[in-house]
């Protein structure tokens, strides 16, 4: 396993889940052990986390580069790549700043239902862990298809229970990611994610979707692409 990001081999890992999500959630004790590694486990070079490593698996991919991307940004396409960034991608964030021409938009000050950008805008949109918290989620990744050039992607996260479907928790108590005594609305979860994930992004609009592992089942990222069109 090697980091998207550094290039470095070295991982080390820490629980970070709590009783209260994992009962919520109604996570297995394998299902709770891979979303620890998901969250938890990080490169002992740059600090970042399989989640992370997974969704810099997806950027590379459009990039059409192995290299690291602290690498891949001095390259030519990394210098012309325009991306929009909702929400922080921890310590990959940093050097997503690096390229060319990025453009970073704070949850929840961004609606992802109104995108606030004009049709076919960046090359790359990119957010992480962010989709479970929208109330409707096929209706966000349609904004982030409209507000990318054709031939462009959408690289993305969500926590993902790869044994069970998705479901919807209206009507459940509420669910947070953090702690719930100082978590405001915006972090309520909203959809708990399962194998058929991947289908919302077809809903969406787009034209293909591929899927980047690391780790697997622990850590999964999205890259859903959106095609160029062709005259008629």
């Amino acid at each position: 396993m090697k980091c998207s990001v550094c290039g470095g081999t070295a991982f080390t890992s820490r629980a970070v889940l709590w009783d209260g999500l994992i009962s919520e959630w109604q996570l297995s004790r394998a299902e709770a052990d891979y979303v620890d590694r998901q969250q938890g486990e990080t490169c002992n070079a740059c600090g970042t986390n399989l989640r992370s490593v997974a969704l810099g698996d997806a950027v590379r991919s459009f990039l059409g580069t192995t290299l690291p991307l602290r690498e891949a940004v001095n390259t030519a396409a990394g210098r012309s790549l325009s991306i929009l960034e909702i929400n922080e991608a921890g310590t990959l964030t940093p050097v997503l700043r690096q390229f060319g021409g990025y453009v970073f938009g704070a949850y929840p000050e961004v609606d992802m239902h109104a995108i606030p950008y004009p049709d076919a805008t960046f090359d790359v949109v990119i957010h992480s862990d962010t989709l479970e918290h929208v109330p409707n989620p096929v209706h966000a990744l349609t904004e982030c298809r409209r507000v990318l050039k054709p031939g462009g992607a959408l690289c993305f996260t969500v926590p993902i229970i790869v044994g069970r479907m998705t479901r919807d928790r209206a009507g459940l108590p509420k669910s947070y990611h953090g702690d719930p005594s100082t978590a405001t609305d915006d972090l309520v979860v909203q959809t708990e994610f399962g194998a058929d994930a991947w289908t919302h992004v077809m809903e969406a609009g787009f034209d293909r979707v591929n899927m980047y592992a690391v780790g697997y089942p622990a850590a999964i990222a999205f890259g859903a692409y959106r095609a160029v069109e062709r005259e008629a």
